[in-house]
């Protein structure tokens, strides 16, 4: 099965389409041979079912709204001609300014796409005139990219603590324990963010390290830059951080569930976004404090005036919490009005749907495909082949993150997310790996499906934006190392299990 799916999917059919054709020929073939029971195919209506209401995976929509508005904003450009100026008269310092774009930008928006073909379009061409070896630029173009996938909030981990959380769960049923552990969002979210802060430092440290060995590579730049002010960085920088902040700490603060924080965040871009296009300030700032007192407020002297008991005091808070959420609705209309004037928020719109779809698509069908692959008995094979492998517990592990590896050079992290890891993952955790530190691991592993050919999405969305003298070939020799420096950072995070546990152990 596995197999054939990778080969039709090198075919160029669209995967969701793909994976039901696969999934549908392999069960027809099972029936016919007996080895497969066609009622089992009575339990789809429901596994959809429980997909397209699951609380986790519907946070998914408004995030991707979030990084479409923030994109379509153009606050990445912002940001890089800001850092750009910040640090480009050291050695090396418009690659870290690359990168550490690429961290808050990850941080805020999450898409891989958006983050890559701003950079490519904006940094790469700055890098090139400074007299950057075209290599280094492209591959840290490339790779600051792709932290959109490993710094929360990102559409993997809510997708990757979903499938731990339901793996974790099947482990404890096998081992006969009923009051089962769940892995939520903010407990993926806060063991990422350590390791994706390390994956930071590690790159900028190859930058520098570059830099100082072979200067030629990445000089400063040949005519100082003028001192930027403080005032421009503060307000490039600090209203993504505020937004990072603000969904970031609602999450891992048990304030806001995932769905919750995500509208937070959506909310937030759109304000940005609007103020950027000219709404007015005061209304936005208003609003938008307006929006965080009645939050605060809320949590901390909730009132339900429609209670019978409801005396004066109560009517009064209510009243206030009114006036308040009239105040950030004025802001969020007035936002919106703005954006519609430039016509952004129907494409943003339009893009969030298309990338949506595409996502649930992809999940529903990968859904089908292990109802098959279960059926055939390939849960068993893979539970057998695991526990054969020499070595033990960690042999087992070494493999599953080759496999995931070399896999991520023909499929998507979504579709080896969903297909490969739930078989893999509950052997794993009955073996008695850390299911936390697991999610982890594999999180930064599936970043490099972005960056190796020939189907690293990352290396698709450079080519499209890059400027014609920058060859494929090159972009493709620039990642090497970034990949080397993956499989680092894996190996620390292994050797460092602390890395990854700390956080979600100290706040939840």
């Amino acid at each position: 099965m596995f197999a054939a799916l990778i080969g039709c999917i090198l075919l160029g059919y669209p995967v969701a389409f793909t994976i039901a054709g696969v999934a549908t020929a392999f069960a027809l073939i099972g029936w016919g041979t007996g080895a497969f029971s066609i009622t089992l195919m009575g339990a789809l209506g429901q596994r959809f079912f429980g997909i397209l209401t699951n609380p986790v995976l519907t946070a998914i929509p408004l995030f991707v709204l979030m990084g479409v508005v923030l994109e379509k904003s153009r606050i990445a450009e912002e940001l890089l001609e800001t850092m750009g100026r910040l640090f480009g008269a050291m050695r090396g310092g418009l690659g870290v300014s690359v990168v550490l774009v690429g961290a808050l930008l990850a941080a805020s928006t999450g898409i891989v796409g958006a983050t890559v073909v701003a950079m490519g379009l904006i940094a790469l061409p700055a890098m090139l005139r400074n007299g950057y070896n075209p290599r280094l630029a492209a591959g840290s173009v490339a790779t600051a990219g792709t932290l959109g996938q490993i710094i929360p909030p990102s559409t993997l981990l809510i997708i990757l603590a979903e499938v731990m959380s339901s793996s974790f769960q099947q482990a404890q049923f096998t081992m006969g324990r009923f009051s089962v552990e769940t892995i939520s969002v903010g407990q993926t979210f806060a063991a990422a963010l350590v390791p994706g802060l390390l994956l930071v430092a590690i790159y900028i440290g190859y930058i520098l390290g570059r830099a100082w060995l072979v200067p030629t590579d990445a000089p400063a730049m040949a005519r100082s830059p003028d001192r930027v002010p403080t005032g421009a960085v503060i307000g490039a920088i600090v209203p993504p951080v505020l937004l990072i902040v603000a969904v970031l700490g609602a999450i891992l603060g048990g304030v806001a569930s995932p769905n919750e924080a995500a509208s937070v965040g959506a909310v937030g871009a759109i304000l940005l976004a609007g103020l950027r296009q000219g709404a007015p300030r005061w209304v936005i700032y208003g609003g938008a404090g307006a929006l965080a007192v009645l939050a605060l407020a809320a949590g901390m002297a909730p009132v339900r005036p429609q209670r019978s008991d409801a005396g004066p005091a109560e009517i009064a808070l209510a009243l206030g919490y009114g006036a308040l959420a009239l105040a950030g609705f004025a802001a969020i209309a007035s936002a919106l009005w703005a954006l519609a004037r430039k016509r952004l928020m129907v494409p943003a719109l339009a893009q969030t749907v298309t990338v949506t779809a595409m996502i649930f698509a992809t999940i529903l069908m990968a859904s089908f495909f292990s109802l098959v692959f279960v059926g055939l008995g390939g849960e068993r094979r893979v539970m057998a082949i695991l526990e054969a492998l020499p070595g033990g517990a960690t042999g087992a592990l070494v493999f599953a993150m080759l496999f995931i590896f070399v896999l991520g050079f023909f499929l998507d992290f979504v579709e080896i997310s969903v297909i490969l890891l739930p078989l893999l993952i509950p052997p794993l955790i009955l073996m008695g790996h850390d299911p936390i530190w697991l999610a982890v691991l594999i999180a930064v592993n599936l970043q490099t499906s972005f960056l190796t050919p020939p189907f690293g999405f990352s290396l698709f969305y450079l080519r499209g934006a890059a400027p014609p003298e920058v060859t494929t070939g090159m972009i493709y020799r620039g990642v090497i190392p970034f990949i080397m420096l993956q499989a680092v950072a894996i190996a620390v995070i292994w050797l460092l299990p602390g890395l990854a546990t700390w956080l979600p152990r100290a706040v939840f």
